[in-house]
């Protein structure tokens, strides 16, 4: 079955001399229990309140929305197969829905 991973983060990353680089900072916030892509929108579990970005993997080509109560459709966001993407996100508790690309 095709997957999605998502790792919840806090902060961003530093070099050894404390400059804040473009990386994630682990350990993460929380990872999430991986959601199952099929032709139907599925849920993720609501973020951790300390999160402010996430990284998404998926397995298949898919799309993803994100809200309080999303739900996916094949005209959201689209993720590419095995390309981990990073993305901000604006409110607590919000959640990712995905949905197998067409």
């Amino acid at each position: 079955m095709a997957k999605l991973w998502i790792t919840e983060y806090a902060h961003c990353g530093s070099d050894g001399n404390g400059t804040r680089a473009p990386i994630a900072s682990h350990p993460p916030v929380a990872v999430q229990t991986p959601i199952d892509i099929t032709g139907t929108s599925a849920q993720s579990a609501a973020f951790n309140g300390a999160t402010r970005f996430v990284r998404l993997r998926a397995d298949v080509a898919c799309h993803f929305a994100v809200g309080a109560n999303p739900t996916a459709t094949t005209d959201a966001t689209p993720l590419d197969a095995s390309a981990a993407e990073y993305f901000g996100l604006a409110a607590a508790g919000h959640k990712i829905a995905v949905i197998a690309a067409a």
